[in-house]
């Protein structure tokens, strides 16, 4: 039987969440944002239209690449609020401390109270999950709706009401509808658990699941089968679509071709392994992209996705809680063979527990599997891309590390043993050698295994061996593995690290002088300027919210054509383009500014870039026919 919450864990568990929230909320207005994402809450603000369908500009000639239901809660706010680099992450944030007391709630149905609260301090300090709480991307929404579906799932695993079931389901979806592809990798995680889980006989069970599959299915593919119900000429073009469909966008350009690595990604440094790389300022690991596939890339030493933002509790959690699962299911392995001469109401809730920890540990096991998998050999990958993986790890470690620092045997002191040993090693080499917060891991993992071997003496009084273990051992072996954690999420507040990427930030001088000249010059042309790309102009688009003629899509894929512009241009409706990029000598049919309407311009239109103030030629163009 699960023993009810005491008043302490809840205060415990509200200590907590008030840490995820100060790591979540401190300076967050000083982090940068997001052009690319913020100019479609912007345009989607206009109108129903545009927020229906997510325009990326204010003409809602182009929408986003993915279904907008995130995008319509920064709406939200930004209205109830104001439109704020602070309010568009609001949702983002409050998800992720949300997903704090939701991870308890789940953890203690699989394994205890204690668990639970483990599980809870290590998502709240988990750096990687901090930052993209603090970025303007929708991934903490969907990482906190994966939670709420498990929980769901738990429930009615527990309860064996095919309703908790259905809801679990269409949770899921609606994090498919925030984040597409990549809320699958715990898709099949929350399968199995139902699958073993859920208390009904056999034929039922997959009656049950079939139904949960259907909602599912509904419910992440209601978007996009509404976009069908409007006409084709009033749809948006969906950037990164070959064909201008939204489902063409999310199954082909958000998934074959990520996963593939054919979708186009800024470039930056190489990190060559072979050079010791130095501690610098947060920004300079940040701009070292991350390494290439390998089976170890998790642990990677530098980088957006290093050690200290993830590995260093992706491996304490796989060495502390494989071996508690694999512990929970021969405990209730043996439980079953042994217990002959218990009632049937007790054999019952053996039968359930036995039940549940079995979907537990296989459901725990295959999401691990598949994260670090598919992260590990992903071709093109974001450090948030991961906030699909980080329910399991921080779950996985509140249950290895409650497990681990029970005063029971001396296999879990062995296994305390090496893998405080492991991720004091680990955290010497993450940090090129002793700090502040390795001798605090160091000396949590002293003291977790001087309590633990203490509370194992029999010539120690019971009380105080009480104190000692689970209690004391627990909050020095969380002490020792999320101290790094610690020192970088604050090192990530004082820097102001995003997650967030800068796709179509333009230099904030540039951008000013480019919008009063535009300003005092266009007359009543309909669209301030033609942009040469549609992920160049973002940040342009948020400050004044007007209507853009996209040249391009991605992958340079001409949107409006030499003739299309012309005829724009014959009607008065745009008079200015905006090209800040070069085509170099070596033509690039991938680059937009070598696409036939920006060659077109530079041949035929006048440069105006110096009379605009801008430091530099050939940005800014007067199209021709244009009055002065």
């Amino acid at each position: 039987m699960r023993r009810p919450v005491r008043a302490h864990q809840w205060v415990a568990l509200a200590a907590i969440t008030a840490a995820a929230a100060a790591l979540r909320l401190i300076l967050i207005g000083k982090v940068a944002p997001d052009p690319f994402y913020d100019a479609a809450v912007r345009s989607m603000g206009l109108s129903w239209h545009n927020f229906f369908f997510g325009a990326f500009e204010p003409g809602a000639s182009v929408s986003i690449d993915k279904p907008p239901v995130d995008l319509w809660l920064q709406v939200i706010s930004a209205k109830v609020f104001g439109f704020s680099s602070t309010t568009l992450k609001l949702p983002e944030t409050f998800a992720g401390i949300a997903a704090v007391p939701l991870l308890f709630l789940a953890v203690r149905r699989m394994w205890s109270t204690t668990a639970g609260l483990a599980a809870a301090a290590s998502l709240a300090v988990l750096p990687v999950d901090v930052i993209t709480s603090r970025s303007d991307t929708m991934d903490c929404v969907m990482m906190m709706l994966i939670v709420l579906a498990l929980l769901l799932i738990l429930r009615a695993c527990d309860t064996g009401r095919s309703r908790w079931l259905l809801g679990g389901a269409a949770v899921m979806g609606l994090a498919f509808d925030v984040k597409i592809l990549e809320s699958l990798v715990a898709l099949p995680a929350l399968a199995v658990i139902a699958l073993l889980g859920f208390p009904a006989p056999r034929g039922r069970r997959v009656l049950h699941l079939a139904a949960a599959g259907a909602v599912y299915v509904v419910v992440a593919l209601a978007w996009l089968t509404a976009t069908l119900l409007v006409p084709a000429h009033d749809r948006p073009w969906a950037i990164g679509a070959t064909n201008g469909s939204a489902w063409n966008a999310v199954f082909v350009f958000n998934g074959t071709e990520r996963l593939g690595g054919k979708s186009p990604e800024p470039q930056f440094t190489v990190y060559e392994p072979g050079h010791k790389y130095p501690v610098a300022t947060q920004s300079q690991r940040d701009h070292i992209p991350i390494v290439p596939p390998s089976p170890t890339r998790l642990l990677a030493r530098v980088g957006p996705l290093s050690g200290e933002r993830l590995g260093m509790e992706l491996l304490a959690a796989l060495l502390l809680g494989i071996p508690a699962l694999l512990w929970g299911l021969r405990r209730r392995r043996a439980a079953a063979d042994g217990d002959e001469d218990e009632d049937e109401a007790e054999a019952e809730d053996d039968q359930a527990e036995r039940r549940l920890g079995l979907a537990v540990a296989a459901g725990l096991g295959v999401w691990l599997l598949t994260g670090i998998v598919l992260f590990s050999h992903m071709a093109r990958l974001h450090p948030r891309y991961v906030e699909g993986l980080v329910p399991a790890v921080a779950a996985t470690l509140g249950i290895g590390a409650a497990w681990a620092s029970e005063a029971r045997g001396r296999a879990r002191l062995v296994v305390l043993a090496l893998s405080l040993a492991a991720v004091v090693f680990y955290g010497e080499r993450l940090l090129y050698g002793t700090s502040v917060e390795w001798w605090i891991t160091l000396a949590g993992a002293l003291g977790a295994l001087a309590l633990a071997a203490l509370a194992r003496w029999s010539a120690v009084p019971q009380a105080l061996r009480s104190l000692m273990a689970p209690s004391g051992v627990l909050a020095l072996t969380l002490c020792a593995v999320l101290a790094i954690s610690v020192g970088t999420d604050i090192t990530s507040i004082d820097g102001h690290v995003t997650d967030a990427g800068y796709v179509g930030a333009l230099p904030l001088q540039e951008q000013r002088l480019v919008s009063n000249y535009l300003r005092a010059h266009q007359g009543s042309a309909r669209y301030e300027v033609a942009a040469q790309s549609a992920t160049q102009i973002g940040s342009l688009i948020v400050q004044d919210a007007r209507p853009i003629v996209i040249l391009t899509s991605y992958g340079a894929r001409v949107f409006t054509s030499v003739d299309k512009l012309k005829r724009l241009i014959a009607a008065g409706e745009v008079k200015y383009a905006f090209l800040n990029s070069p085509c170099p000598h070596r033509f690039s049919p991938k680059n937009p500014a070598c696409s036939a309407p920006a060659l077109w311009i530079r041949e035929h239109a006048t440069d105006v870039s110096r009379k605009a103030g801008l430091d530099r030629g050939k940005v800014l163009w007067r199209l021709p026919g244009a009055a002065p």
